[in-house]
């Protein structure tokens, strides 16, 4: 249970957030990558990419499943099992509905608390995996910035949020 993180305070639904899950959830970022170019993740963009490729796949080859695309899932499963993983915050904060008046996240570690604009916080990275495998020493997720100007040393021991 040291793991389950919340979302509380000036919210309309106060949720509950647990990072072991997340490795099964399609919007995870593969965060090997992820500030190589800076740019800002869009996971509508991504999808349409990989829709479009899977698309033109079956009008050149036929709606047949070639031993490439076992080999690509394969890769996958493995990739999951090995990779550095976050996801960004935006929709759990999103579903937990803060209110009008609400302006500040405020993000407890276990040695501060970090007070961010929540206009920016949907832009905030909370890494939950490395190298396959929960963040149990310095976890249970850490945050990152999403122009990764933290990336060398982002804010570690996260255990809740609050929306002020």
């Amino acid at each position: 249970m040291e793991n389950i993180m919340t979302i509380s305070g000036n919210v309309n639904y106060p949720i509950t957030l647990d990072p072991a899950t997340w490795i099964f959830d399609d919007r995870r970022i593969d965060l090997t990558t992820c500030f190589v170019n800076k740019e800002m993740y869009n996971a509508d963009e991504e999808y349409t990419k990989a829709a479009s490729k899977h698309w033109d796949r079956e009008i050149m080859e036929g709606a047949i499943f070639p031993p490439t695309l076992k080999t690509e899932k394969k890769f996958e499963k493995e990739k999951m099992i090995t990779g550095t993983f976050g996801i960004h915050l935006k929709p759990f904060l999103k579903n937990s509905e803060p209110k009008n008046d609400a302006v500040t996240l405020v993000i407890h570690a276990t040695d501060a608390e970090y007070e961010y604009p929540l206009s920016k916080a949907g832009d905030l990275i909370l890494k939950f995996s490395e190298d396959g495998k929960p963040l149990k020493t310095d976890g249970p997720v850490h945050v990152y910035f999403a122009d990764g100007s933290n990336q060398h040393n982002p804010i570690k021991n996260v255990h809740r949020f609050t929306v002020k």
